[in-house]
């Protein structure tokens, strides 16, 4: 097999991207098996040249299972048949889908089926509750089967972030206590949390153990995240942003799908993303940014090139929105569709 410095990469055509598809087989649960993808309709496999973690992080992300454990080679999964799709994938960890992954030509492999690629996730186990997008919320962890609330004793910015990187949901602005997102119910799992950053998942936290706490509903932990759409619902809306403690807008001038997809993905929205402008009403106060341009890896809108905080030639009436939306030709074929009572909802 040729070396990695002598492989010839290709992004794939969007063509191929709206075409492909993915699926796991002959895992243990819907969250881990062979990695498959389906291409002209027909199905084939993923070669494990190269194959890492930030590989698995996309397919885990793509499929809705949370995070991976491992980045299966070898056909740990079984051997599977036809073409071997893709081979050689390099991934940065921030595509929406392992066929927007970096990878030798499509279908072009020197691989065989012993060396399948697939992957473990570990299923979504935290979530936000009652926010007014989903990027925002009372935080809630899945333990026993059974989801619980968070107490905010010791609850803190840094923990917070740890909370809405593990959803995809950017930088979080801010560390909200006493139940400002309601009062949950059931079991309050988690207390005094000990995060030493390193962590993939809150779960990972230290804490006394589970359901061990001296809290009440009362004092439920949330999450706020610095991006919202301010619309008819929580994936469409005029695009607003905090900065310096306002809310404020930001310019359409140079606004394009890229720079909403990155908006929808940072709120928790399908990234099919339509760009508006001015389809939600002019904002007030102020215009926080102008001549936005995203490569479409960015975790956060911050994060794209701008003109700075503040500085813009532009008015309320050319405020940017956006409409989120996932492709109507884009299918997820999950096998094995049960869970395990950790994972169950």
């Amino acid at each position: 097999m040729p070396l990695p410095n002598q492989i010839e990469h290709a992004e794939f055509s969007k063509e191929q991207r709206v075409a492909s598809h993915v699926r796991l087989v002959n895992g243990d649960n819907k969250c881990s098996g062979r990695v498959e993808v389906v291409h002209d309709n027909q199905w084939g496999t993923v070669c494990d040249a190269g194959w890492d973690l930030k590989d698995a992080a996309v397919v885990c992300k793509h499929m809705g299972c949370g995070t991976p454990i491992a980045a299966a080679t070898g056909a740990f999964f079984g051997q599977g048949s036809g073409p071997v799709w893709l081979d050689d994938v390099r991934c940065s960890g921030n595509e929406s889908a392992v066929t927007n992954c970096s990878s030798k030509a499509l279908g072009k492999s020197t691989c065989s089926h012993e060396q399948d690629a697939g992957v473990v996730c570990r299923a979504q186990v935290v979530r936000l509750v009652n926010g007014s997008r989903s990027c925002s919320g009372r935080v809630e962890v899945l333990h026993d089967g059974q989801w619980g609330t968070v107490c905010d004793d010791d609850w803190s910015l840094s923990v917070a972030e740890l909370v809405c990187r593990e959803l995809d949901c950017g930088d979080a602005i801010e560390a909200k206590s006493d139940a400002y997102f309601g009062e949950g119910s059931g079991q309050i799992w988690m207390d005094e949390i000990n995060c030493v950053g390193n962590e993939s998942s809150l779960v990972d936290c230290g804490i006394a153990g589970w359901g061990i706490h001296d809290c009440d509903h009362y004092e439920d932990a949330g999450v706020t995240s610095p991006v919202r759409l301010n619309g008819s619902d929580s994936c469409s809306g005029r695009v607003e942003v905090l900065h310096d403690g306002q809310w404020g807008t930001v310019c359409s001038d140079y606004w394009d799908s890229t720079d909403a997809a990155v908006v929808c993905k940072e709120v928790g929205c399908p990234t099919g993303a339509e760009v508006t402008r001015n389809s939600y009403g002019p904002g007030v106060g102020q215009i926080w940014m102008d001549n936005v341009q995203c490569t479409g890896t960015e975790i956060s809108l911050k994060d794209c090139t701008f003109n700075g905080w503040g500085i813009n030639n532009c008015y309320h009436s050319y405020d940017a929105g956006v409409i989120c939306r996932g492709r109507i030709d884009t299918v997820f074929y999950l096998v094995n569709l049960y869970l395990t009572t950790q994972v169950t909802d």
